[in-house]
């Protein structure tokens, strides 16, 4: 825990990601309460009761300090978390317990068949687990218990193994930035998953340049602005292409009356038959089908000169109407 291949230390980056666990839980719900407890040294022991007071974790930590050293006894300290939370006060309160592993795995810790057997009789008492490996425990070996510990453990996908290499990142941003804490800070189960858990950090390889871990609401606006966007482009296009059609349907026509809608009735006065034969032409003409042209006998008229006379005719009854208005 003295290594200093996380920043500053092991154990300095731990006490940093401690504090920003009990931070987003608290802030995420004035419910919640936050223990903690060693696992190495003589034996587990607890250093803060489940509490809301930064003070007494702080507190807890600063002791921390002073007991580094032996190895962790990751099965008996799991137990004994689990029994600090089977005797809280509020039974309402889900249960959870977040490792850090910093050193490697020995003795039980080690034994796959022991930590399955351990895992399962979590689940059977409804305990959540997340693991934070870093330093040796994310060698292979060890990871690979780690995993089968938290499939058998899990339910639901309620708990998580985190993983986090040496590197100029801080182990806390790497937390938070990952499953563990994604419910606590309200980042959509969607938006975690393409960022495939615990982010690198790193802006390049994220959709806007953001990542939607450490800043999802402005993820969510990028992603929202972008789509109205492409919604805007496609109504347009739409728009332009049913323009085209129009223009190409109507080229060649110098006069073009407005078609009827279809299954619509409009009521129209009585007309001769010549008058009546002659409007269908048109109209027939106007949405593009092919017409026989009857006439007064004329057999080389236009379609055009047909269309025009049509409506010359359809027009005249009201022409009629307003010649008698004004002699009245």
């Amino acid at each position: 825990m003295r290594n200093g291949d996380y920043q500053p230390a092991r154990f300095e980056a731990q006490v940093d990601a401690v504090n920003t666990v009990f931070q987003t839980k608290v802030d995420s719900n004035p419910e919640n309460l936050v223990g903690l407890m060693t696992m190495s040294g003589k034996s587990p022991e607890v250093l803060a009761t489940n509490t809301k007071e930064q003070g007494q974790i702080l507190n807890g930590l600063h002791a921390a300090q002073s007991k580094i050293g032996g190895a962790s006894d990751i099965p008996t300290a799991i137990s004994v978390a689990q029994l600090a939370l089977k005797h809280r006060q509020n039974k309402n309160l889900r249960q959870r317990i977040i490792v850090f592993i910093g050193s490697p795995l020995v003795d039980q810790g080690a034994d796959e068949k022991n930590m399955v057997r351990l895992a399962k009789k979590l689940k059977k008492n409804s305990v959540a687990v997340d693991i934070v490996a870093f330093g040796e425990a994310v060698e292979d070996a060890c990871a690979g218990v780690l995993k089968a510990f938290i499939e058998n453990v899990s339910q639901g996908e309620n708990s998580h193994l985190v993983t986090v290499a040496p590197g100029p990142h801080l182990l806390s941003d790497m937390i938070i930035s990952s499953p563990i804490l994604a419910g606590d800070r309200g980042i959509p189960e969607e938006i975690l998953a393409e960022t495939g858990g615990a982010a690198s950090g790193a802006a390049g390889g994220f959709e806007f340049g953001v990542d939607p871990s450490l800043d999802p609401e402005l993820a969510m606006a990028l992603r929202m602005s972008m789509e109205e966007e492409q919604a805007r482009q496609a109504a347009a296009a739409a728009a332009a292409a049913q323009a085209g059609q129009g223009s190409t349907a109507h080229e060649g026509a110098a006069v073009q009356p407005p078609s009827a809608p279809e299954s619509t009735t409009v009521p129209a006065e009585p007309a001769d038959d010549e008058e009546e034969a002659m409007l269908r032409q048109a109209l027939a003409m106007s949405q593009g089908q092919d017409v026989e042209m009857q006439g007064d006998g004329d057999e080389n008229i236009s379609e055009e000169e047909a269309i025009a006379r049509a409506i010359a005719m359809s027009m005249k009854p009201q022409e009629e109407q307003q010649d008698s208005k004004d002699k009245k």
